[in-house]
């Protein structure tokens, strides 16, 4: 919690007037009841009302000046609270923007949703109550002590009894509710995955009539975060009534000993009066510090988890030095052997906390103006090779290159720019079909959009629509099929015209005619590039100058179609599975 205090620095300005605006109030506070033990010793008492009119009209401006330094003190605070919540939110959203799949695995979405909302507003919502009340409540607990007992030394003595009370009680309460409000916050996370699945996952759940098997996994989260807040809540519920106790208790043993001590003369029915109210002042005070332990313990807890994620180091970093020969220098050099665009070199990959390696001493080239196709069975590893390439993991052992230079010696952003992906789960942003294409280049221009989503097979659906390229997308791309959110994700790759195409099974949700007409429009487009392409049906691979196929993470074969089927029994078995004697003849 203290680490992310630093993102107050910017605000010190604001942080100093919010201190001298409350300790201005303070000092008006503690001398309020000074003036009323005034008029009432000399004014009341003697009858004077010239007394009391001039006194009077004296403590009502002390109240006006107090109250606006309070207005003031309570603006500069909200404000510097609402931008450091905006800080932060920014630096969590920044530097997550930077973890590598691995550290997304690590965290999980809905966690980290909740790191960069709930959590954040704890706390900023702690630094607000902290700059006024943390602030004002020990000037006005010193300053209320101190005028207490210049006022009655002797009658100071029961602040000596109810101080410490005060603080067990509150120390009790908060050591019990700490733990308490974290692992509340850890009950936040598990009720925002369930609902998270159970929203984009209703149409399964539907389909499948799962609804009411949804609707109780949900509820038993929802009770649990209940029953841990329920319980939090009478831990916390038992201070105010303790304090007000322990409060009440003083102020009539206060009334008691100074009623002895006016009988006996030795102190004034003012000064008992002004006692009373800096007493008062002390004990709300304290008040003030325990009702802020109701926040305390969350966003401490809170805070923590923020800082969890801002103290990560992403596992995957720049070099220190990008190499500066670059591929394209290299290529043209006399070498009669041209560096190949990709190669995988002996590569090895593990997810975390498996049993067996994804990747196994997988090595190939992949040329300019090849198309090199990837097949396999489900879970043989294809999409985790390609995830390799834009450096999305590290390899464990052996080397993945891009134009001859290891992609852990390339910037992240250089690398990237190289590489237009599109993902095995096609993804669209809430806008317009034309701020979805640029999102692969946002300089491109209405033609250059025009020819990516012709090239994608995705023109005529958009001319079919009555505001054409203009037309919104619904977040996630809810009002769009599939297809047709395929052939968008192929167009934003194309338009970018990246070195390297990646298609991650891009076009199992396309029908054959649709696919074969892609993949002829792609050849005459992307020809100086290097095309991967991962897919499950052979007509969609038959044709590239070389597939691999991979069978549990080892390559199982390398060649055309003509030559996997002489030589690669795993090749030969995924093609009799899918065409006829005649088709694969």
């Amino acid at each position: 919690m203290r680490e992310l205090l630093r993102y107050l620095r910017p605000y010190r300005v604001a942080i100093s007037f919010v201190v001298i605006f409350i300790f201005t109030q303070s000092l008006l506070n503690l001398y309020l009841p000074t003036l009323m033990s005034r008029i009432v010793d000399e004014g009341v008492l003697t009858g004077n009302l010239h007394y009391i009119f001039v006194e009077g009209a004296i403590m009502l401006a002390v109240s006006v000046g107090a109250v606006a330094f309070s207005v003031a003190a309570s603006f500069l605070s909200s404000r510097t609270a609402a931008s450091f919540g905006r800080v932060l939110r920014r630096e969590v959203f920044a530097h997550a923007q930077q973890f590598s799949l691995r550290e997304f695995d690590q965290f999980g979405t809905s966690s980290l949703i909740t790191r960069t909302t709930n959590d954040i507003t704890q706390v900023q919502q702690l630094v607000n109550m902290m700059l006024r009340m943390m602030i004002m409540a020990p000037l006005n607990t010193i300053g209320g002590i101190c005028m207490a007992v210049y006022t009655d030394a002797r009658l100071s003595l029961v602040l000596v009894i109810m101080l410490p009370v005060l603080v067990l009680v509150i120390f009790s309460v908060f050591r019990r509710a700490t733990n308490l409000f974290r692992v509340m916050q850890e009950k936040i996370d598990t009720l925002n995955r369930i609902l998270r699945e159970g929203l984009t996952g209703i149409r399964v759940i539907r389909s499948f009539n799962r609804v009411d098997y949804e609707t109780k996994r949900f509820d038993a989260a929802n009770f649990d975060l209940t029953n841990t807040t329920t319980k939090v809540q009478k831990i916390m519920a038992i201070m105010s009534p303790a304090l007000m106790l322990v409060i009440n208790l003083s102020i009539i043993a206060i009334i008691w000993f100074g009623g002895l001590r006016i009988a006996h003369g030795s102190m004034e029915i003012g000064s008992l009066l002004a006692f009373i109210q800096y007493v008062t002042q002390l004990l709300f005070s304290i008040m003030m510090v325990s009702m802020m332990f109701f926040m305390v313990p969350r966003a401490a807890a809170s805070g923590n988890r923020i800082w969890a994620v801002l103290s990560t180091k992403p596992k995957i970093v720049d070099p220190a030095v990008e190499p500066s020969v670059s591929d394209s220098e290299r290529l043209s050099s006399d070498d009669p052997l041209p560096i190949p665009m990709v190669e995988f070199r002996n590569v090895t990959f593990s997810y975390p906390g498996a049993e067996a390696p994804a990747l196994s001493n997988v090595s190939f080239q992949a040329h300019r103006g090849q198309v090199t196709a990837i097949i396999g069975g489900t879970g043989s590893g294809k999409s985790t090779l390609v995830n390799l390439i834009p450096r999305f993991y590290d390899v464990d052992e052996g080397a993945v290159l891009v134009g001859g230079v290891d992609v852990r010696d390339q910037l992240q952003a250089n690398l990237r720019a190289r590489i237009g992906y599109v993902p095995q789960k096609a993804v669209l942003f809430q806008g317009t079909i034309a701020e979805n294409i640029r999102h692969g280049r946002p300089d491109a221009t209405d033609e250059e959009v025009a020819q990516a989503a012709e090239i994608a097979q995705a023109l005529e659906f958009i001319e079919e629509k009555p505001e054409g390229f203009q037309s919104l997308i619904e977040q996630g791309g809810r009002n769009v099929s599939g297809g047709q959110k395929q052939r968008l994700s192929i167009a934003r790759a194309i338009v970018k015209r990246p070195d390297i195409y990646i298609f991650d099974d891009s076009f199992s949700a396309l029908d054959f005619k649709t696919d074969a007409k892609l993949r002829a429009a792609l050849a005459e487009t992307i020809t100086d590039s290097t095309v991967l392409i991962v897919a499950q049906r052979v007509s969609t691979v038959r044709d590239a100058d070389q597939i691999i196929v991979l069978d549990e993470g080892r390559v199982a074969g390398i060649g055309s179609h003509d030559q996997l089927l002489r030589t690669c029994e795993v090749y030969r078995e995924i093609v009799s599975s899918q065409l006829s004697e005649g088709e694969t003849a």
